[in-house]
């Protein structure tokens, strides 16, 4: 009998009364895993009044006290670290070296988190006026929740969690329906580091709660990660409902490889961009614009590079490039390779159609290579989320920045080069929020703040580090005087 997975209210597992579930499917073999209920609005309803309740002794805990039970997690992390990875891997289909290091990252943002006492201090001014002094302090929100994508189901999460409640508040996770099991695996972790109960909660499902954390009076804010259109909708009906929101979108990342680049590390590091995590994470690279003479060069040994990477089950040996999530998402990644055919592009190297021995049931698409797609076709505009690089080609740096900035997304833009005058003009002009120089994947670190423009991003305030303290907290003014002899005065 297959396991149906639980949620986790008011420091319980609970089982949903849920009608319906999902079955989670291994990708990498069209095996199911578990069963996920489609917890109805009510089971969320319970949760945001746990955390109500918890709140009014969680916001009077010491920050000292608050991250206490971070540094147990901390450690619960490491321990666990190898078990976690094989659960991405199995859900996701990841590589288990990418899968290490997604949950690398969530632990360094709970070690970041772990500085809340001093992240969350205020201001000061002594006499602003005559005997008059003026302070800023900061309060937590109260309840808020997050709700996560598939692609990253061990380090999203913890762009948040560890923030929220480090700052005072209780939080409520709503993890990718697609990848339900990790997140089991770490409230596990959170059960055991000493949290009250109330402070963290888990509630899975799908579009019904994901409406009632929107249109819940007790949920104060709203963190998403997500394709574009959804991010929209979340942050208009958050913002509807009075909620503070930061909802994180599609992208469409840009890269520009100059002539003078180095090109044999620049093909590896754009390699692992396009086709790591088999293309599905918001950072990867999907558009290479080679300028002047850096095209034939870098074209020939690009394709060279897709064409040998391996493919298969990510927790194989020598496995380089994992499935894509689902049988859906491989069909409709094999038909925009189709529409940017059509569309004038030639197929330098073709992922579709392709079987791994052991694993023919698996959804699997290989890295594939456009080259000449013009500027306005779909394969150089709409995000294709899979191992798809598409090639264009600029006769100058000038040329190139316009075709980055051609475009409603800024997640991400990169350069090669070993010009530091190019480089400093490229991150000087280029619109997005997150850029690399000689990197491929410009993620911050955790004490950094994911950034985000144009459509990859509503909000104002981002994910990690000192962005989160703000988006979790509000803040207070005390003007306060204190004559004496209160008695001569008034």
């Amino acid at each position: 009998m297959t396991e149906r997975l639980q949620n986790f209210v008011d420091g319980a597992w609970r089982t949903s009364a849920a009608e319906q579930t999902l079955k989670v499917m291994n990708p990498a073999s069209a095996q199911v895993l578990v069963e996920v209920p489609l917890s109805p609005a009510d089971e969320v309803n319970q949760a945001a009044a746990a955390a109500e309740r918890a709140f009014a002794g969680w916001r009077r805990t010491p920050v000292g006290d608050r991250i206490v039970p971070l540094f147990k997690l901390r450690e619960l992390l490491v321990a666990n670290r190898e078990d976690l990875a094989l659960s991405i891997t199995n859900e996701c289909g990841k590589t288990l070296a990418e899968s290490r290091g997604e949950m690398q990252r969530a632990i360094e943002n709970v070690e970041t988190a772990c500085g809340m006492p001093i992240m969350i201090q205020g201001t000061n001014n002594e006499d602003i006026a005559a005997g008059i002094d003026e302070h800023m302090i900061r309060q937590p929100l109260g309840v808020v929740a997050a709700i996560t994508p598939f692609n990253f189901p061990g380090m999203i999460p913890f762009w948040f969690l560890p923030y929220a409640v480090a700052a005072g508040n209780c939080f409520i996770l709503k993890p990718s329906e697609r990848v339900p099991v990790t997140s089991q695996k770490l409230f596990t972790l959170f059960e055991a580091s000493g949290f009250p109960p109330g402070v963290l909660q888990l509630v899975n499902g799908g579009r019904e709660a994901v409406n009632a954390i929107l249109d819940h009076p007790a949920i104060r804010a709203i963190s998403f990660v997500g394709s574009t259109a959804t991010a929209r909708y979340i942050y208009s009906r958050a913002a509807a409902n009075g909620k503070r929101a930061q909802c994180q979108g599609g992208a469409k990342n840009p890269v520009v490889v100059m002539p003078d680049a180095d090109m044999k590390m620049t093909t590896r590091i754009l390699a692992d961009s396009a086709f790591g995590c088999a293309g599905q994470r918001c950072l990867a690279a999907s558009v290479a614009i080679s300028v002047g003479d850096a095209r034939a060069p870098f074209t020939e040994q690009i394709v060279a590079t897709a064409q040998s990477r391996k493919t298969g089950y990510g927790a194989a040996p020598g496995i380089e490039m994992g499935p894509v999530i689902s049988a859906e998402s491989k069909s409709r990644i094999e038909g925009l390779i189709a529409k940017g055919q059509s569309d004038g592009a030639r197929v330098l190297v073709d992922g579709r159609n392709r079987k791994v021995d052991g694993y023919e049931d698996g959804y699997f698409v290989f890295p594939t290579v456009l080259d000449d797609v013009a500027p306005s076709a779909e394969a150089a505009r709409t995000e294709i989320f899979g191992p798809v690089l598409s090639l264009m080609h600029a006769n100058t740096i000038d040329e190139a920045i316009a075709l980055v900035n051609d475009r409603s997304y800024g997640n991400m833009a990169c350069i090669f080069t070993s010009d530091g005058a190019n480089a400093r003009r490229f991150r000087y002009e280029v619109n997005a929020g997150n850029v690399g120089v000689n990197v491929g994947v410009a993620a911050p670190m955790s004490s950094f703040p994911f950034s985000g423009w144009g459509e990859s991003f509503f909000g104002d305030l981002h994910a990690q580090a000192h962005h989160a303290v703000e988006f979790y907290t509000q803040t207070k003014v005390v003007v306060e005087r204190w004559p004496r002899d209160w008695s001569r005065k008034f």
